[in-house]
């Protein structure tokens, strides 16, 4: 009897994770629909708020895995390899036990002397589930349950969301799957305009490995080549070209020879690139825009916990670096989010993990949030996966949640435009 709870916990905690996480997958593969999304996402939702603690940490931990292996693949450009296995089962502890605490307190809740407990553990599972996109461990906040419907029927804005779940605790708790179909008031129509696209704007995408990129030797052969990109947009008229993240992985600012032929063809275009900058005390992922005869720095605002900030405390950090960075000291961040104008346009400056987070949506001095954003990615890191995958779902996420349309150059997976939450070129 035993075995067969636990194979029967294991078994409906993996398939709550599968029916959670198959919206990323089908669209890595091509074959997503809004349909076949919708029911997917409602059905891994009943399955999970009826489902107890043991099968809620079960299902926590294999949605840590299906969402994030892809992160353990950074180790191998660390040559640390035998690590892998053992970030992948932090990240699975991770949100096995988020996920546990969760049904945990809200059955011990539900357990207190008060009517209609069976409705108050599923009200108190269900407000876990809309208060998960603001819990990020080690700073990590890539996990959205609303991310399931961002390409469905449904809408991914929080009270929308709080309607599905909504319709599905009334169900469950009347035990009436009739009460399902007040989902329809999540619904979420399809923009009916025609998106306008700047035919005026070229995006680059590159495939240069993680090895390639680092490697000086290869430089030269690597930098004619984007150089030879920029003239071919100079030719076709282009006004704009954008060059993916530290696509010149040198400290820019004090390379002049680079910066010449940058500031050159600027004179015929303007060019947004990604690379490194020297303050003189600490590196910084930075965007360099060349326009209207001038440099404009943009400097990183978030950046990657572990990848170029270490977010444990410092005395911590410090040994982390030593063991696993050879002694590299973190990157340092820009204290605020920075805009910048092309030929009358604003555009928030974003780098790759950063995009991704809610802090690059803020509103600006007008109180407005972001109409455009120009995002600038190296996706080498993590090639092949599902990364790029679910970084693309994000943004349409974000996209269609602040109307920004954004503009993505990435290297090592096809670069993208996104207008109202929905990719367009």
């Amino acid at each position: 009897m035993r075995h067969y709870f636990t194979t029967f916990v294991l078994i409906r905690g993996l398939s709550i994770a599968i029916l959670s996480s198959a919206f990323i997958y089908l669209n890595h593969w091509g074959v997503s629909y809004p349909l076949i999304n919708t029911i997917l996402g409602l059905l891994a939702l009943y399955l999970l708020l009826s489902a107890n603690t043991a099968e809620w940490f079960v299902s926590g931990a294999f949605i840590g895995l299906f969402w994030f292996w892809w992160i353990a693949l950074s180790l191998i450009h660390y040559h640390m390899v035998w690590a892998a296995p053992m970030e992948i089962l932090i990240i699975m502890l991770t949100y096995g036990l988020i996920f546990g605490f969760i049904a945990w307190l809200s059955q011990k809740i539900s357990s207190l002397p008060t009517p209609h407990s069976s409705l108050l553990e599923l009200f108190f599972k269900s407000l876990g589930l809309l208060t998960l996109s603001y819990i990020h461990p080690f700073s990590f906040d890539w996990f959205k349950p609303e991310l399931m419907f961002v390409e469905s029927y449904l809408g991914i804005e929080k009270f929308r969301f709080a309607m599905v779940l909504g319709a599905i605790v009334l169900s469950l708790w009347r035990k009436h799957i009739l009460f399902l179909v007040l989902v329809i008031l999540a619904y979420s129509p399809t923009p009916s305009s025609v998106p306008h696209i700047d035919k005026n704007i070229t995006l680059l995408t590159t495939h240069t490995s993680v090895e390639d990129k680092w490697n000086e030797a290869l430089h030269a052969q690597q930098f004619q080549a984007l150089f030879q990109a920029i003239d071919q947009a100079i030719a076709e008229h282009k006004k704009l070209i954008i060059l993916p993240e530290s696509v010149f992985p040198v400290f820019l600012n004090r390379s002049e020879e680079v910066l010449e032929q940058l500031q050159n063809r600027a004179k015929h275009i303007s060019i947004i690139t990604g690379g490194l900058y020297w303050d003189g005390t600490t590196p910084r992922n930075s965007t360099y825009i060349f326009t209207n005869g001038k440099i404009t720095v943009a400097n990183k605002v978030v950046l990657v916990p572990f990848g170029e900030k270490n977010p444990l405390p410092d005395f911590l950090s410090k040994w982390i670096n030593k063991i696993f960075y050879d002694g590299a000291i973190d990157y340092k961040a820009s204290a605020n989010v920075i805009d910048y104008k092309i030929d009358g346009k604003t555009y928030r400056n974003a780098i790759c993990f950063e995009a991704t987070s809610e802090k690059l949506y803020a509103k600006d001095k007008q109180g407005n949030h972001p109409k455009n954003m120009i995002v600038l990615s190296n996706n080498g890191w993590f090639h092949p996966s599902i990364e790029p995958t679910l970084q693309k779902l994000l943004l349409q996420y974000y996209s269609k949640k602040y109307g920004t349309t954004i503009y993505h150059s990435i290297n090592m997976s096809k670069s993208y435009i996104i207008q109202q939450g929905h990719i367009v070129f």
